[in-house]
Formats: structure tokens, C-alpha cells, sequence
């Protein structure tokens, strides 16, 4: 897909963990990191925990495929606007607002998997006062992490702003982050993470 511009959009998320002989095979554990934030949120809408939802993104499809009589494909399309952040609602009275990603990389985060105009959507959700963060997935490690947002600032502004590193080292998020510890229901209970960082009593 691209955007009004022209630009397409490039490949922000991966879903297949790694596999090999001698690791667990996450496969089919196997959501997606989205997939697995829908039944998370899905769960605290029905537990009357939290409201929060996925953004929709609208779409202005420019041509369509018919591959045979009952089946349609859409194999051109563009974006209205530039998206924001993938989810957002209301947790404990606080304005939540968050990006999830997912990478195959084993040892950074590449910056090309979001966007500029993404994160400066953060940051003014940040300053006016919500909570905002990214997720981020090492689907190599199975690793899920709530990443703050004004830790992930300082990286990318030194990245913007004095032509600094093009992505931050898995060793520096997994510091500066909180892990996501791997439950039963829901599977990645990330407002516990919520909890720990921004709402726990000082």
C-alpha cells in the first residue's frame, strides 16, 4: 500500500519466529504480536478492565483483482492519511496510547519500522499528559516489551537531530524496557507492565 504521496509504506512488522533444531519452535504459539494485543485488549473490554482498541486505518482502494468469479483481491490501494498509533483508550482514567512492532532482528531495532510522523504523534500524546510506549516483539527471543516512549525519544531524537545511530541495540531495550512476562490469560498482560512503570505508588 502507499500513502496520498506515493510513498509506499515499508515492511514494519515480521510474524514467523525463528526456527531451528535446537530451539523451541514458537510457531504456532503462534500469533502475531497484534493478534496477541487483540485478545489481550479483548479480554480487559470483557473483564470491564480497559477500553482500548486498534486504530483503523482508511483505505482508498485503487484497483482489484478478480482471480475467479466469487473471489476478490485487492492488489492496489493507498492510505487517506498517514497513519498514527496502532491502538489507543482509557486505563484507569488515563489517556493510553501505544505502537506495537515486531522484528526478526537478534540484535537492534532498526528505526526504517516506524515513521516519523508515528512518533511525533507519540510524543505530543506524551506531553499533553497520556501514557504512550511502543511493544516490541524480538520474535527470535519470544521476548515482548513495554518500551516508554521518552526512553525511546532520546535515541531517536539523537538519531534526527545529530545523525545519530539508525536503529537502538536489543541489549539497551531490553534495559530500558519492562519484559512482558508470558501468562495464560491473557497471554501478554501488557497493562501489568502499564502498572509497574507509570502507576505504581512513589
Amino acid at each position: 500500500m502507499k500513502y496520498p504521496s506515493g510513498i509506499k509504506r515499508g515492511t514494519l512488522k515480521t510474524t514467523n519466529p525463528i526456527k531451528s533444531s535446537n530451539r523451541i519452535k514458537y510457531g504456532s504459539r503462534g500469533m502475531t504480536l497484534e493478534k496477541d494485543l487483540d485478545q489481550a485488549n479483548t479480554y480487559y473490554l470483557k473483564e470491564n478492565i480497559a477500553v482500548i482498541h486498534k486504530k483503523p486505518t482508511p483505505i482508498t482502494v485503487v484497483k482489484v483483482d478478480y482471480p475467479s468469479r466469487n473471489k476478490a483481491k485487492i492488489s492496489e490501494a493507498y492510505y487517506k492519511t498517514p497513519s498514527t498509533s496502532d491502538y489507543n483508550g482509557i486505563y484507569k482514567g488515563k489517556y493510553i496510547d501505544f505502537e506495537a512492532k515486531e522484528t526478526k532482528n537478534k540484535t537492534r531495532f532498526p528505526f526504517i519500522n516506524i515513521h516519523s510522523h508515528q512518533v511525533e504523534h507519540m510524543r505530543q500524546c506524551h506531553q499533553n499528559g497520556g501514557i504512550v510506549f511502543l511493544i516490541i516483539r524480538f520474535s527470535a527471543y519470544n521476548e515482548v516489551m513495554l518500551y516508554p516512549i521518552e526512553r525511546f525519544l532520546v535515541h531517536w531524537d539523537q538519531y534526527k537531530l545529530h545523525d545519530g545511530k539508525k536503529s537502538i541495540p536489543y541489549q539497551t531495550i531490553k534495559s530500558e524496557s519492562i519484559l512482558i512476562q508470558e501468562k495464560f490469560t491473557p497471554r501478554f498482560d501488557y497493562l501489568s507492565a502499564v502498572d509497574e512503570f507509570y502507576l505504581k505508588e512513589r
